[in-house]
């Protein structure tokens, strides 16, 4: 059992990632390879599906090639990535659409138009305040209404590389449940495609694919593949699951209560439940069916925190002669100096809008600053209006499943290097944060799933904590705490009352 291995692939937006794991969690070769895009003009985001799939074909072609013989002993192959978008295929798995991921806005008509009229509809049923198949859907039959004919299903990009890299036709087309919440067209508590909702924007359901769990064996490598990769013809291709929740599964937030934050591009925390108790009151948050069949993960994002503060850094803090790690390593140092509250200084760090709940009108904002104010001040506040939003997301949690009190977050991502921000997010809602071991969390989920799927691990859950550990643990400090609580409860005002403002401004900007 020693010389089986797992490979997993990560198919992210800007790059591909594959890894080769060992049945005891260690990664002996990781590769990536850049994904060709094209931005032709404002909202065109455009990714072909050949050019993603030469992509992945490189990236598992140079790590296979790194393990030598070794690749000979790849028991199984599972994937993660995006979690968001829309590509049709014809019935012979070419890309018709290319694949249109959340940064192709060109679909956004649509989506208003779908939120105004079925938004509650969308939250109750599919799970989400922002779907993105659903108007995207609609906005390629009608803008594209000769080219929508020749679609024979409509896929998530890693049901397309399955397609390609399998055995199976069209018709045999997966998606993994992990990925059926930000479609907005499906049931999500019953794992199944929404009647309801596929009526209402008039989407005949076989035209969807078949929903799998996250463990399940949707195909083979075939032949021609298997050559091109220099792998066995025939190895088991798992659904695996988006990167969201193969990595809760990788960094073990997989019993009930269990939360993590996840301090990344797009950062996220979720919290393990279930069942799904849409948030209706103050939609503050999502659901993302787990990786281990029958749970959920209720989860809140923030789009573009993590690419917020590189701007920061890179317009406001970095000189030519200074590396982007060396800046936030001074700047690291010079915020703990930094009072909570930042001296008066407040920010509103919504750069691209609220996701949840969904206001597409906010943007960014500092108040309150005067010459007293350096770059630390206005930098930590973006760190604060981050913690606050998160913070009022997990009271929304707390509030809709009482039973699971959270009482210890894990911390991964770029932002879990910040002992700062970390110390901050426990003071702000007193809960011991524990910084993981690992940062590979989603690949090594994924091989969790594949190995799974092939009888090398009989229980997810078990495997997932075996091979995961606290590196470090931070304690809330209570009387730091008290002092946020105020500027908490005004974040959560301002967010609201500014919105006329913000929407004025975008009018006066548009004219």
């Amino acid at each position: 059992m020693n010389d089986m291995y797992l490979m997993a692939i990560d198919l992210g937006t800007s790059f591909i990632k594959a890894g080769v794991y060992s049945v005891n969690g260690d990664c002996i070769a990781s590769e990536s390879a850049p994904v060709k895009d094209s931005r032709p003009g404002p909202g065109i985001f455009i990714q072909k599906g050949e050019d993603l799939l030469g992509a992945v074909l490189e990236c598992v072609r140079k790590t296979t090639d790194r393990i030598g013989e070794k690749k000979k002993n790849i028991e199984a192959i599972s994937f993660t990535g995006q979690m968001s978008g829309f590509m049709g295929v014809d019935k012979d798995w070419n890309d018709i659409t290319t694949w249109s991921c959340s940064l192709d806005s060109r679909y956004m008509p649509y989506a208003e138009k779908q939120m105004r009229e079925l938004k509650d509809m969308f939250l109750r049923i599919g799970g989400t305040n922002f779907p993105q198949m659903a108007p995207k859907y609609a906005w390629f039959r009608n803008e594209y209404p000769e080219e929508s004919k020749k679609i024979a299903k409509y896929l998530m990009i890693s049901g397309y590389v399955i397609g390609k890299l399998g055995d199976i036709g069209v018709e045999e087309a997966v998606i993994d449940r992990s990925f059926t919440e930000w479609t907005g067209l499906a049931d999500v508590q019953h794992d199944k495609w929404s009647e309801e909702i596929c009526g209402q924007i008039g989407l005949d359901q076989k035209y969807l694919p078949k929903i799998v769990n996250s463990n399940q064996i949707c195909a083979h490598l075939n032949k021609k593949m298997a050559d091109i990769l220099g792998l066995k013809a025939g190895i088991p291709l798992v659904s695996g699951a988006g990167d969201k929740a193969a990595g809760c599964l990788g960094a073990a937030v997989v019993d009930y209560g269990d939360t993590i934050f996840e301090a990344s591009s797009y950062g996220e925390i979720s919290c393990c439940v279930p069942e799904y108790r849409p948030d209706m009151d103050e939609k503050r948050l999502d659901v993302i069916p787990s990786a281990v069949p029958g749970d959920f993960f209720a989860t809140h994002f923030i789009a573009g925190s993590g690419i917020t503060l590189d701007w920061f850094i890179n317009t406001f803090a970095k000189q030519d002669t200074q590396s982007v790690k060396e800046v936030f390593a001074e700047m690291e140092e010079k915020m703990k100096t930094v009072e909570p509250g930042c001296n008066g200084l407040m920010a509103i760090g919504l750069l691209s809008g609220s996701s949840m709940p969904l206001d597409g009108d906010l943007r960014g904002m500092w108040m309150g600053f005067d010459w007293s104010h350096g770059k630390e001040h206005f930098y930590k506040a973006l760190l604060e209006s981050f913690t606050y939003d998160f913070t009022l997301a997990m009271r929304r949690i707390e509030a809709l499943y009482p039973e699971y009190r959270i009482e210890q977050v894990k911390m991964i991502g770029g932002g879990a290097k910040s002992p700062v921000w970390t110390q901050m997010c426990a003071d702000v809602q007193q809960k011991e944060y524990a910084v993981l071991d690992r940062e590979d969390v989603a690949l090594w989920g994924a091989s969790i799933l594949a190995g799974n799927a092939v009888g090398i691990f009989a229980d997810l859950k078990e495997t997932a904590k075996k091979y995961v550990h606290i590196r470090k643990s931070y304690i809330p400090e209570i009387e730091r705490g008290k002092k946020y609580m105020k500027n908490l409860e005004l974040y959560k005002k301002y967010t609201v009352e500014l919105h006329d403002f913000y929407r004025r401004l975008k009018e006066i900007s548009e004219i």
